[in-house]
This record gives structure tokens, sequence and C-alpha cells, in this order.
């Protein structure tokens, strides 16, 4: 079975906080300000859901994966987490990443896929990367991320790095092929990483229990002979020393481990989703009851360290922040034509030069490309 005990020696804890926000066992030795600061990061993360959800819809933006409901799981990761390490995504990890050194800027302008875009436009929306806090570029297909960061961790194990790689994805990506050879390569050779899946209990409409017949996700683990431990994916204080204790172990050589963060997407499986086709409405409004926000807030004002005003002016900065960089990116030029055939050949060949002159010449007559109002693909 899933390993759920509660101990102060390096043991999992299944959380700390019942879903009202009251204690259930000793805290973490940190200041109120570690505390305080776990709640503002969740928030500012919920505050950029939400604009970039509202952008979407006034057709601004074209895509996102909602992290609505997943701050706790995000910040909780984000936080533990070296600078040195790395962060492999599945797909709601941008928030953690934004926590972690990719500039606020970075992650806007990639949303437009405008010229400031890192990505040079080439990613959908809301796929995000940043070499500076060592977290690489993500796929939409399913589980590719797992052989690729167990391969990193492989690698910077045989050089002597002494990094953790930490491999984001959710429950549905247990059933890929990635998932499968990633766990086995990354246990048989003890490559310094941590699985991380989020289960958010859906898999676009697939739900947990038809996904799998085992108890929980982090039971999986056993058969590649590896710990598995499953903790309150909406308890940042849980998630957070989960991660840690785990990634310690690997940095220390002991191996890997897969680590199950049970938590709940409120929103779609993207802003293409509708998940009122397939959810039922008293599953999510019983997992609004367990909004990681209400209910850390609910812990810090127990504890008189944030009270709601205090909150609402957290909440009114991140805004004014976002927004600020919001008109910056929207004011942006659009990445220029010539971008389509740079930086993948040295010299550009000949092949794709006329191609390009063709393109170049069809733009000049008849007006660039618009944004067109086709169904956006999950």
């Amino acid at each position: 079975m899933a390993t759920k005990d509660a101990k102060p020696d390096g043991q999992i804890r299944e959380r700390y906080l019942d879903w009202e926000g009251a204690p259930v066992d000793t805290l973490p030795s940190a200041g109120p300000e570690w505390f305080v600061e776990l709640y503002s990061a969740m928030r500012y993360l919920r505050c950029v859901d939400e604009r970039m959800l509202k952008l979407q819809r006034a057709g601004r933006v074209g895509f996102v994966g909602s992290m609505l409901g997943l701050e706790a799981t995000l910040v909780g990761a984000a936080k533990a987490i070296r600078a040195d390490d790395w962060l492999w995504s599945g797909l709601r990890e941008g928030g953690a990443a934004l926590l972690r050194g990719l500039p606020l800027s970075e992650y806007i302008a990639q949303m437009y896929c405008n010229s400031f875009d890192t990505a040079k436009g080439r990613q959908m929306c809301n796929h995000f990367q940043h070499k500076g806090s060592h977290y690489p570029s993500w796929s939409s297909v399913i589980g590719t991320q797992i052989p690729h960061g167990v391969g990193a961790a492989y690698a910077a194990k045989l050089r002597g790095i002494p990094e953790v790689h930490t491999i984001f994805f959710g429950d549905g990506a247990t059933s890929s092929n990635g998932f499968h050879s990633g766990m086995n390569f990354a246990a048989v050779w003890k490559a310094p990483c941590v699985f991380v899946c989020v289960n958010n209990g859906w898999a676009i409409s697939v739900p947990s229990r038809a996904q799998t017949a085992s108890g929980s996700y982090a039971e999986k683990a056993i058969a590649y002979g590896m710990p598995g431990h499953q903790v309150d994916g909406n308890d940042p204080i849980a998630v957070h020393a989960a991660l840690t204790t785990l990634i310690e172990r690997a940095r220390a050589g002991g191996g890997p481990a897969l680590l199950e963060l049970v938590t709940y997407r409120m929103m779609g499986h993207s802003s293409s989703d509708d998940p009122t086709k397939y959810r039922d409405p008293k599953e999510v409004e019983l997992w609004m009851g367990r909004d990681p926000l209400p209910r850390f807030a609910r812990f810090l004002d127990a504890k008189g360290w944030l009270d709601p005003k205090a909150a609402e002016r957290l909440e009114r900065e991140h805004n004014q922040t976002i927004d600020a960089q919001i008109h910056v990116q929207e004011a942006a030029a659009p990445m220029p034509l010539r971008s389509l055939v740079e930086d993948v050949y040295a010299d550009v060949p000949l092949h794709l030069r006329k191609q390009y002159n063709e393109f170049h010449r069809i733009a000049e007559r008849l007006g660039e490309a618009q944004q067109g109002d086709g169904a956006f693909p999950l």
C-alpha cells in the first residue's frame, strides 16, 4: 500500500491540515512569514490563471490549461525544488515555473506568441520553457517528458552533478508507454529523480476510476522497486514536505520515488473543453469545498498571521502586477515572418529560402494570415 504515515523523521505525512484548515499534526518549524508566502504565491497563481482565462474567452490568446484548484500542488512543489534542480512539466506546471524563475513577462509573451516569446511562436499557447531555471519546453504528447527527464537525471548522475530531476505528469499519463519505461529505467539506474503524479481526478474526460484498478497511483511504484507515497495535493505544506524529503533522498543516492498528489482541476482539461458533458456537478461542488485557497486562508486567519483585509490587499497587488505586464505584451509586435526559417540550420538551405520567398511574396500581395474562428484542439 502507499505510505501515508505522518512522522517528523523524514517519513511522509498525508496532510498537515484538515479540510477546514485546522492543523492535524505538528507543523514544520518555520516562521509565520513562510506560511504567508505560501498563501501569497497561491493567490498569485490564481490571479494569473483568472487573467489568462479572461484573455482566452475574449479571443486575445488562443489556449489555456487552467490551474484553478491546483495552486497548492504547484506552490508546495515549486518551493521544494532547488534552483539547480530541474522541473519537467506535464501541462499545468507553468505556475510552478513562475515561482522558480520564469519571468512573468516571458510567461505572458508565450501566451500571446509575440515577438518577445522566447519560443518564437513555435509552441502553442501555454507551452512554456525557461533555460535559466532548468525548465524544459514541454509537449502535448502524453508522457514523453518522463523518459526524457529520466535520461537527463541519469546523465547528471554519470557526470557527478548533484542535481535532482522532478518529473511531473497527470494521472492519465500513467497509462502511457513513457511512464512505464521511465519508471523502470529510473529504478534500475537509481537515477536521481522524483516522479510527481498530479492526480486531478480526470484525464480529459476519463475519470481516475477508469484509468487504473490500483488502489492508488502511488502503489504503482511497488512494481518498479521504488517507494510510492500519496499526499493531499491541496495542502501546500504536505506537498512541500513530501517533495523536499524525496528530492533530498534522491540527491543522497537513494534513487527515484513516486509521489502522488491528490487534487482536483476545477475547470475543464483546457479552455476548449466543456467538463459539464462528463462530470457530475455534485463532484465539482464537493471539491470546491476543498479549494486550497480559502482552506489555507482559514488556517492563517486562525493563527492571526493574515486577516481577510490583508488577503484582499495581496490580491489587488498581484492583479496590478499582472495587468501591467499584459498591457506590455499585448502591445508587442508579432513574430517576424523570417523567424519561420531561422535557427534550424546555420545557413538557410535553398528549398527553405524558396518556400520563404514565395510565402513572403504572397503575404505582401494578400496580407499576413489573420486569426481564424475555427475550433481549437484540446
